[in-house]
């Protein structure tokens, strides 16, 4: 059995995992909400709140797994991509743990985490199998052949589709992070209410900015005629912007399939927890009799057991780095 501790630092929430194999016997994540009030992650304070969590949340995730330091066979973390102060603050821990310990040091890649948080499913998809990963920061299609044999498709060129979601709110007067918020209000709403067009891009490329400014455009010129038209017009607003969303990725989703015939579909990231992406996405393996997977809501923003998970794998193969290893801030799939 090889028990690792995962820690995930890159963002705004600071997570520990302990896993025994594929197991997840913790999973602790502390969410940094100081950043609502800006309407978004400050990187400074993101690492300085790190900082102070860090071993508290640690230690926490060996308590409830019930697990000693002295009994773990490895330390995994995520070295990027993610915002560099938060990432130095986990890869700086994960370091010292390690080598105060004497145990094996994996960096994990985020993205790839994202995609093998898949596998913390009691039936894991077979590969190969399509993932759309979908986060605030990140939209890809990713051809997975193999737990570490991971090929990018596609990704967004502009906006990815959660940061869609959080300008959005933004320009509707929604807190942040702005995509909760707004699946809410879709759900009573008319998805048909609002037109908005779909980007001219590549076949399997996604491109955001233009839906958010056509919203933009829409709330200007409905305002100037209607100084309430967001607030009479926010649920039908929602859903219709939402729905626009929803139907580029599975507009692209539909392409991949086409060009490389899978028998799982999978999606991950934040974005993933959307219910109307949940829920057609389900649809849409169903009426092409395609084995679809999503994970737990737990599994989908932010968490070490994913990057526990990803260690895991990488552990099997001894893919493992030394002292020198830094974060990086930006890097695919195979990272750097």
């Amino acid at each position: 059995m090889t028990r690792i501790l995962a820690i995930e630092s890159s963002c705004d929430e600071t997570s520990a995992a302990v896993l025994y194999d594929t197991e997840v016997r913790s999973n602790v994540i502390s969410s940094q909400l100081d950043h609502s009030e800006y309407g978004g992650v400050i990187p400074e304070l993101a690492s300085r709140l790190h900082q102070q969590q860090i071993v508290r949340v640690v230690d926490k995730a060996l308590r409830e797994a019930d697990t000693d330091r002295s009994q773990l066979d490895a330390i995994a973390f995520t070295q990027g991509p993610g915002l560099m102060g938060a990432l130095l603050v986990g890869t700086c821990f994960a370091k010292s743990l390690a080598y105060g310990l004497g145990v094996p040091l994996i960096s994990v890649n985020h993205m790839r985490a994202h995609v093998l948080a898949n596998f913390l499913l009691p039936a894991p998809p077979e590969f190969p199998f399509i993932c759309l990963t979908v986060s605030g920061g990140h939209t890809q299609l990713i051809l997975v052949r193999g737990s570490l044999d991971m090929v990018l498709l596609g990704e967004t060129i502009d906006d990815a589709a959660g940061e869609a979601f959080d300008k959005a709110a933004k320009l509707m007067g929604l807190p942040y992070p702005g995509g909760p918020h707004i699946d809410r209000l879709a759900a009573e709403g008319n998805r048909d209410a609002f037109s908005f067009p779909s980007p001219s891009v590549g076949p399997l490329e996604f491109s955001y900015s233009g839906l958010k400014t056509s919203l933009l455009y829409l709330l200007q010129d409905g305002l100037k005629e209607n100084p309430d038209f967001i607030e009479q017009n926010r649920e039908d607003l929602a859903a219709s912007y939402q729905g626009k969303i929803v139907d580029i990725l599975l507009g692209k989703l539909a392409v991949a399939i086409e060009q490389h015939p899978v028998k799982h579909l999978a999606i991950a990231g934040g974005v993933s927890a959307n219910r109307e992406l949940r829920s057609r996405f389900e649809d849409f393996c169903q009426k092409r009799g395609i084995k679809s997977h999503i994970p737990p809501l737990a599994y989908t923003t932010d968490n070490a057991a994913m990057i526990g998970i990803a260690g895991y794998f990488q552990y099997q193969e001894q893919d493992f780095v030394d002292s020198k290893v830094a974060p990086y801030t930006r890097g695919g799939i195979a990272g750097v």
